[in-house]
């Protein structure tokens, strides 16, 4: 016996809330921040010790990029919030 899938119309605009995406709420997402990069010798890297100072190729005030699961999604600035670390995002990169 065979089966016909007949084609739908291409659905009207339907509003989407967050609810939408309850299913993947739980799912664990890797998100880091890249502060800056350096370059240094093996043996540089084996002196380094706490309080050590490494230079990075940013500048203070310079945009941080926000990857997530290794891909970049955004950039954004550093804050202070509570005496820890954050990051708030101001651009959102759109996948190509």
């Amino acid at each position: 016996m065979l089966a016909t899938v007949q084609p739908t119309a291409p659905e009207a605009h339907v509003e989407r809330s967050a609810s939408d995406l309850e299913a993947v709420f739980d799912v664990p997402v890797r998100v880091s921040v890249v502060l800056g990069r350096t370059k240094m010798p093996v043996s540089a890297l084996l002196k380094l010790d706490t309080g050590t100072v490494i230079e990075l190729d940013r500048q203070v005030g310079e945009a941080v990029e926000i990857f997530i699961n290794e891909r970049l999604v955004a950039r954004g600035e550093i804050v202070l919030v509570e005496n820890k670390l954050g990051v708030t995002m101001t651009e959102i990169i759109k996948p190509q």
